[in-house]
């Protein structure tokens, strides 16, 4: 009787196998990696009493905080450390996690910021030649919880459906209900100051990390004081390559403290929460605007409008990831950025105080940049330092030396010529 043309010796029907089918292999090892994972369980609920169950990497824990999601496909190194995101449970939109897991460089602090994170699969070996260690080490070391085995897809429909939601994230509480109630009772980004949480307590000068980052700055070269609400490194490393000395001072500082210094340049960084609730911040703005060239980005977009008279808003859910299109109002040309905000400026209250629209959403056409009439004052909703993202928008380093060396209002020729510049230097 045939036996058929199998092989009955193991090491045979696994090269059978293997040269018979080629994914075989590969789901082998997906089935190996998922029975050696240490199956913590974790709960994610929301204040709607929606609740997603999945397994937890990282740290041990429970934490509170503001659901949202970032659409960018890598950077996730990035997005963790960036202060912007105290407060925030960060939903990956990108289904796989943690691949080239974690290294020492690509970092925009000096810690995760973020309250919690959500992905749908955590890598569970990484490869890079620069990573030190993988993600869920990375998290557990500084006490951050992840979960994984979420439906992304489902949380990111929801929140974009409904808002932004409050939200816990626990391997410590089982019940259900228990999870909705403090996700419900937790506080709403609305009124609330975290730039006290992330920003410095005392002034420093920024030397930087590596020669390259000062490798044009010296005493003849422009003081750039950079006002710290929660900034990312990259800025600093901008700066310093745009030839500026940078000396960064928390937002909490006088408008004398920043004069005493002699700027040519005051720079207002990104950061987390509420720029309606910033009012010290907002206050300092007010005594510098008119005064000398001021830069902002992000919340400083927002706090510098704030400082002219104008007023901000709540988006439903934001704009966060690597890819959104913005257009340049005065050259025509449009910018794929780099975005992590939740509030925006209301346009026509900034119109009525001396503002230009410069920069506009080609998604939801909200104001994402301007500069003033009468006043050398440029700021954009979005981050030209990119880390993760493209550099389509690093010429705004260029406008702002360039304001700083004419000390008055830019015109659209030139800022047209600083991003032509940008855009020949991209193509070389």
């Amino acid at each position: 009787m045939s036996r058929g043309p199998y092989p009955r010796n193991p090491t045979l029907v696994f090269r059978f196998l293997f040269s018979a089918f080629p994914r075989f292999g590969v789901l082998l090892v997906s089935y190996y990696s998922m029975i050696q994972t240490n199956n913590r369980p974790c709960i994610l609920a929301l204040e709607d009493g929606r609740v997603f169950r999945g397994s937890a990497f990282g740290a041990a824990g429970t934490q509170t905080g503001e659901v949202v999601f970032n659409t960018a496909m890598t950077g996730y190194q990035e997005v963790l450390t960036d202060p912007s995101y105290c407060g925030q449970i960060v939903t990956m939109t990108y289904p796989l996690i943690g691949n080239y897991g974690v290294n020492e460089e690509d970092v925009e602090s000096d810690r995760p910021q973020v309250a919690g994170f959500v992905v749908r699969e955590l890598a569970r070996r990484h490869s890079n030649h620069r990573a030190t260690m993988g993600l869920s080490e990375y998290l557990e070391k500084h006490g951050v919880v992840g979960i994984e085995g979420v439906d992304t897809r489902a949380l990111t429909l929801k929140l974009r459906s409904e808002g932004a939601l409050r939200g816990i994230i626990t391997t410590q509480i089982e019940n259900a209900e228990e999870c909705v109630r403090r996700a419900a009772e937790s506080p709403s980004q609305v009124g609330l100051d975290l730039v006290r949480v992330v920003a410095p307590t005392e002034s420093y000068d920024w030397h930087g990390e590596s020669p390259i980052d000062n490798r044009q700055s010296t005493i003849d070269n422009p003081l750039v004081i950079a006002l710290d609400c929660g900034m990312k490194r990259n800025i600093l490393r901008n700066l310093s390559r745009a030839g500026c000395r940078v000396r960064v001072m928390p937002p909490t500082v006088s408008a004398a403290e920043v004069f005493d210094q002699r700027p040519d340049g005051v720079f207002v960084s990104n950061g987390p929460g509420d720029p309606a609730a910033v009012h010290y911040a907002i206050e300092l703005l007010k005594g510098l605007c008119g005064r000398v060239p001021i830069f902002g980005i992000c919340l400083g977009h927002q706090l510098l409008a704030l400082a002219l008279g104008a007023e901000t808003f709540k988006l439903k859910f934001g704009h966060r990831g690597a890819n959104q299109p913005v257009r340049n109002l005065l050259t025509g040309r449009v910018e794929i950025t780099s975005q992590n905000h939740g509030f925006a400026v209301e346009s026509k209250s900034l119109e009525a105080k001396g503002g230009v629209p410069t920069h506009i959403n080609l998604n939801d056409r909200t104001l994402e940049g301007f500069i003033h009439k009468e006043m050398p004052i440029l700021a954009v909703q979005y981050h030209p330092e990119a880390s993760p993202g493209p550099h389509d928008a690093t010429y705004l380093f260029d406008c702002f030396t360039k304001m700083m060396a004419v000390r008055r209002p830019l015109c659209a020729d030139e800022i047209a010529t600083a991003q032509r510049g940008v855009s020949h230097m991209a193509m070389s």
